[in-house]
């Protein structure tokens, strides 16, 4: 009773002071990523669209923990997030691909780059409304967060572009040489991305810890090379993490499906 008087007084303090509209900026941050996003795609800055719309996942993983550290979550809040990402996460990447690969196919491009958008900005909806109705899982997401599939597209469109010379930036060599052949299945791989995120498949959140592999030795390795990875080919680390979030997640149902296992909430 005690703690959430304090709490009580230093949330009116932060509404006194105005610290609680620092989510919102955040969320706004979001937003004007996503929109600038749209207009480099259309001038055909390409690798400048995926980096802002990378800059947007930044933005985005702040604005929640903004408001949970000033006390501040509110309805208003979760809307408003969710709008900026059917902007940012949605809209953006899905004009981003078209103007960078499916602009050459005058029949289907504009429909699937379509899709991508509309399934995504269900898979927000659809994201709200378990929220709200109490259905949500702290360890699992429903179906692939908007933000991964964003991630993929738009570093793959960093990396390409690298490849071409069009930007500054290095490649890892390996990933480079496939690139060519992963341009020519950009289509399929926005119809299935467009599929996962409306699905009931479970993603992991990791927003519980585990101490005991946390504190791992090979864990640690693990980290401090991914962060120097990162420093040296941050767009091809994304792409490949991000991929491999997708993948290990399909796997992650046949194994359960084979052993019978039952997701925890």
């Amino acid at each position: 009773m005690q703690e959430e008087k304090e709490q009580t007084k230093v949330v009116a303090k932060l509404k006194h002071t105005g610290a609680v509209t620092v989510p919102s900026l955040f969320t706004l941050g979001n937003l004007a990523c996503g929109f600038f996003s749209i207009l480099a795609s259309a001038k055909g800055n390409f690798a400048q669209a995926g980096w802002l719309i990378l800059f947007a996942m930044i933005f985005d993983m702040f604005d929640g923990r903004m408001a949970r550290l000033f006390g501040t979550e509110s309805n208003f809040g979760i809307e408003m997030d969710s709008l900026a990402d059917a902007v940012s996460f949605c809209t953006a990447p899905a004009m981003l691909m078209y103007f960078f690969v499916l602009h050459t196919q005058p029949v289907w491009g504009a429909p699937i780059a379509c899709v991508y958008a509309c399934f995504g900005v269900l898979r927000l909806a659809k994201f709200n409304a378990m929220a709200y109705a109490g259905e949500g899982s702290k360890k699992y997401f429903t179906g692939l967060p908007t933000p991964t599939g964003a991630a993929i597209l738009a570093s793959f469109a960093v990396s390409y572009s690298i490849m071409e010379g069009n930007s500054g930036g290095r490649n890892i060599h390996l990933l480079a040489n496939y690139l060519p052949h992963l341009y020519n299945f950009v289509w399929f791989a926005m119809l299935i991305l467009s599929l996962l995120m409306v699905s009931n498949i479970p993603y992991a959140t990791f927003k519980t810890k585990d101490n005991k592999r946390h504190n791992s030795p090979w864990f640690l390795l693990f980290i401090v090379f991914l962060v120097v990875m990162t420093i040296k080919f941050p767009q091809d680390v994304v792409f490949i993490v991000f991929s491999l979030y997708v993948l290990f997640g399909l796997l992650a149902v046949l194994y359960r499906a084979f052993r019978r296992i039952k997701v925890e909430k």
